[in-house]
């Protein structure tokens, strides 16, 4: 749709004291925190799994070595999308702006729009956590458990399967944080071997920040009349809280792991604004696009609850 003059009528006439509604303090930067930033130059990126050896076996004397094979998995590929945005102001309209507010404030609500689409976009993929809808390489949803309300459990390219949530839905408590982390020291490579991965941060929607610092970061035990201490924090169990605004699940809370090729983000093409005049009309046109995709490639990187 064009802006004309009836469109700012106000900007016309003098005695406007204040424009207002484009300028407002923005969150910092929140899907950094989440994810892995990369670029491509490519039309899409994959990630190629493989298996690596199991467990070596008994040789006995003079007999030969039972000899291991290696093999390719699952693929986990990022299809690059182009996500655009524009507007269209009468030559007239910015000609009689008294207040130089249609064009230039309308330019900032732009690249306002452009920052909040790509945190949209980068919880959605947690939002999306337990849905079969959103699958990875292995054909699982992000988080596969039992009481995730997703797939059940993830695969194996050797065989086998395994889980990263619980086995029954959990809100945030300190019972929860530990098992998140014992079931987290049990994730276990496509061949089953031990993997030494740790709880990086505690990601959680703005409902449960007062809880999470009360668990975490307290010196005690909550709720403990013993003043018993806070173990989880005495030991550094998880590191850090992570608050991100654009959670949609009020409970649903994650734990990232220091496991690599995790959740990712690829920036085919960096934000592009541009401005352009048409010929016939004057109109003035400013538009904005960027290209990237996101996603995950090993689910080791995350243990998951949608809350109860």
């Amino acid at each position: 749709m064009t802006m004309t003059t009836s469109s700012f009528a106000k900007s016309l006439w003098p005695g406007v004291n204040k424009w207002y509604g484009m300028e407002y303090n923005e969150y910092q930067v929140q899907f950094t925190e989440i994810f892995e930033s990369n670029t491509s130059r490519r039309a899409f990126e994959e990630d190629v799994g493989q298996s690596g050896v199991g467990l070596l076996s008994v040789k006995a004397e003079g007999a030969p070595i039972t000899y291991d094979q290696g093999r390719q998995g699952f693929t986990s590929r990022y299809n690059h999308v182009t996500y655009a945005s524009g507007i269209v102001i009468t030559r007239e309209a910015v000609e009689d702006d008294l207040y130089d507010v249609v064009g230039k404030q309308k330019a900032k609500g732009l690249a306002f729009a452009v920052r909040q689409t790509k945190e949209v976009l980068g919880a959605n993929v947690l939002n999306r956590a337990f849905s079969t809808s959103y699958v990875g390489g292995d054909s699982s949803s992000l988080v596969a458990s039992a009481g995730g309300g997703g797939s059940s459990t993830h695969a194996n390219i050797a065989g086998g399967t395994w889980t990263n949530g619980p086995t029954a839905a959990v809100d945030l408590s300190e019972s929860a944080i530990e098992q998140a982390v014992l079931d987290i020291a049990d994730y276990t490579s496509d061949r089953g071997l031990k993997i030494a991965l740790k709880p990086t941060k505690l990601i959680i929607p703005k409902e449960l920040q007062w809880e999470a610092s009360r668990i975490l970061k307290g010196e005690y035990q909550v709720n403990s009349v013993e003043r018993n201490i806070n173990v989880l924090k005495s030991m550094g169990s998880i590191p850090k809280i992570v608050v991100n605004n654009y959670l949609t699940d009020v409970d649903a809370w994650f734990v990232l792991t220091d496991s690599k090729d995790g959740l990712k983000y690829f920036s085919r093409r960096d934000d592009e604004f541009k401005t352009d005049e048409d010929f016939d009309t004057d109109n003035a046109k400013y538009k904005v696009s960027f290209r990237c995709s996101w996603g995950w490639t090993d689910a080791r990187c995350i243990w998951g609850s949608p809350g109860v």
